[in-house]
């Protein structure tokens, strides 16, 4: 028999770490409504993602994909690089003039 596999999670995230080989830390925030009191809070969670060709820096904006696990903790892989660091914004611009 045929198991249907789901559809894997997505999400967004800051690059905050990229000091170990092959793996980048990621921050990813959500906005939650307070159950009693209604206002929105921000909760934030740090993942640990793999990095194939280790081209993540930090400041990057990335999309990361559930993937089954890779170590104890790592269990997300980067999909794409979203948006640059503001650094690397800095220097293509520096390049082009």
């Amino acid at each position: 028999m045929d198991t249907i596999q789901g559809r894997k999670t997505t999400k967004v995230g800051v690059v905050t770490g990229n000091k170990m080989k092959k793996t980048v830390t990621v921050l990813v925030e959500r906005q939650v409504r307070h159950p009693l009191y209604k206002k929105i809070i921000k909760r934030r969670k740090k993942f640990l993602v793999h990095d194939e060709y280790e081209k993540c820096k930090i400041g990057d904006v990335v999309k990361i994909v559930e993937t089954r696990p890779l170590s104890k903790r790592k269990r997300w892989r980067v999909k794409e690089i979203v948006g640059l660091s503001p650094s690397e914004v800095e220097k293509e611009n520096e390049d082009k003039k």
